[in-house]
């Protein structure tokens, strides 16, 4: 029986975009499975496919592709905006208010593709100036001879990435693009269904995405890893926290009853950079340790790793700052709350949810 309170379990549309199917573990873009795509696929080709419907021919994804570069730079209104920005205004909020700022008359009913295009383009622009503006440090600009990961990794950090944190980057943010009905894409949908404009919708994502409960980055994964240090500390590390029965970060989710495929597809990655990168290296052994401990302390209770697990230690290997987390989280998902939009206006129906009265009749 769905629960009332809070809408979980209740069917609120129809989509051709993801199957997050949480008993068998599986997640699904437009039927592939997600994890494969994540090994195999290019950040651009996945967007593409969760926008259009299809894989790209090589074409196509050279024509997208080219699309994002053009619309990488920030206009000079939302320059102006994010340096009027208090210091300790929190990079979602700046998010917020400046892709907001975007809504001028060409946003109406209904969005088209073109416009989720720019917005996935320049999110990640948007970050990377406002890092460097509050951190003084030099801010370069997009590098276009660099694709999408690649470029935002170059901007945040002012040189060409290594090819190994870019496939590692480019496959978290693959395997965060979309997942179903969550709370920032119900909130956009929500906003679009009544006939809103494409940036209204988004802002109601980013909203969402901001708060702990739907955003919130891995950091006490990283903190974890970053108090064991070292393989040969981790068995006496997470000894003693199961003796002191304390949690072992990362193991468990909500929705998948078995392997989450998200951690799948990041640990087999982080596999094959085995030895090219030592905080890749700790997260698959902490991994390892950590099972075997489980089930020698907790025998039966089939814990797994979640995606949150190796999330971390792809951005400790990236020297992503803790602050970026849910950012660059919200840099990605904008490909599937696009793509939900899109979806959402080719067959319009205002949400409008029943409340139940509870209070009392005088």
């Amino acid at each position: 029986m769905p629960s009332v309170t809070g809408l979980e379990g209740v069917i609120a549309a129809e989509t051709a975009i993801s199957l997050v199917d949480g008993e068998n573990g599986r997640l699904l873009y437009r039927g592939f499975e997600a994890k494969d795509l994540a090994i195999h696929s290019s950040f651009e080709e996945v967007a593409y496919l969760l926008l259009y419907g299809s894989l790209p021919t090589e074409i196509e994804v050279e024509q997208f592709s080219s699309k994002l570069k053009e619309l990488r730079d920030i206009p000079d209104h939302i320059i102006s905006i994010i340096n009027l920005l208090p210091k300790d205004t929190g990079m979602m909020s700046v998010l917020r208010t400046t892709v907001s700022s975007l809504g001028d008359s060409s946003y109406g009913w209904k969005p088209d593709i073109n416009q989720a295009i720019q917005l996935i383009a320049i999110i990640p622009t948007i970050i990377a100036y406002r890092h460097h503006s509050i951190n003084g440090t030099v801010y370069s600009g997009p590098n276009n001879a660099l694709d999408h990961v690649a470029n935002y990794l170059y901007m945040l950090k002012g040189e060409i990435p290594t090819p190994t944190h870019v496939k590692a980057l480019s496959t978290y943010m693959i395997l965060t693009l979309e997942h179903g009905m969550n709370a920032s894409t119900f909130s956009a949908r929500t906003v679009l269904s009544t006939e809103s404009d494409l940036i209204s919708a988004i802002t109601g994502a980013i909203g969402s995405m901001k708060g702990p409960l739907h955003g919130g980055a891995p950091s006490e994964v990283m903190a974890m890893l970053e108090d064991i240090e070292s393989i040969e500390f981790a068995e006496q590390w997470l000894r003693e926290k199961l003796d002191n029965k304390e949690k072992i970060m990362g193991f468990g989710h909500r929705i998948y009853k078995t392997h989450d495929p998200r951690s799948v597809a990041l640990k087999q990655v982080s596999q094959e950079l085995s030895g090219q990168d030592p905080w890749l290296d700790l997260a698959l052994h902490v991994e390892e340790m950590s099972i075997r401990l489980l089930d020698e302390y907790k025998p039966g209770r089939k814990l797994y790793t979640n995606v949150e697990f190796y999330a971390a230690a792809v951005m400790r290997a990236v020297n992503m700052p803790a602050e970026l987390f849910t950012p660059t989280f919200t840099a990605s998902r904008v490909v599937g709350w696009t793509a939900h939009l899109l979806e959402q206006a080719e067959n319009n129906r205002i949400f409008r949810p029943q409340s139940k009265y509870v209070g009392p009749v005088m």
